[in-house]
């Protein structure tokens, strides 16, 4: 049994990369890596999130990745990968929420992101003291940008 053993681990680790390969180029993985906000229209449950940025007035200055992913690339590829790995894996399955809502891994993301663009006013915002744990986000001593400019990106009802 023990010399079969290599064999099984490569046999088993050829069908696992084969598999996601074939899912990867047949799911268009790769246009994940650019920054076109099209590509997140890629899953019909997306539609209405980009036809709703599309009329949005962030539409003229940031792209889906802007808002929903870091700034360092080393961790926007982590992200992306991480988030589409199970985006695949949910929309395979059929398990997604619908309507299609925010993790708060992801809402850490954009809180950031806010930050990051609109430093100059959440640094004045943040002197302010939060009312409960529930209030501070990324690392925010006080109200998260997303509690009063929740469709600010994208309105969905």
């Amino acid at each position: 049994m023990r010399k079969w053993l290599p064999l099984v681990v490569v046999v088993l680790a050829g069908i696992l990369f084969g598999l996601g390969g074939f899912t990867f180029v047949y799911a268009r993985g790769y246009s994940y890596m650019q920054d076109e906000p099209s590509v997140c229209g890629n899953c019909h449950i997306m539609d209405e999130h980009l036809d709703a940025w599309n009329k949005s007035s962030h539409k003229a200055v940031a792209t889906c990745n802007d808002c929903h992913t870091p700034h360092d690339p080393a961790r926007k590829y982590l992200v992306k990968a991480k988030n589409g790995f199970w985006h695949s894996f949910y929309f395979t399955t059929g398990t997604y929420p619908d309507p299609l809502r925010i993790t708060e891994a992801n809402h850490e993301v954009t809180e950031k992101a806010c930050r990051y663009c609109h430093q100059d006013v959440t640094s004045a915002i943040d002197h302010r003291p939060a009312t409960g744990s529930a209030e501070r986000s990324a690392g925010a001593e006080g109200f998260t940008c997303t509690r009063c400019h929740r469709y600010v990106g994208h309105w969905i009802r």
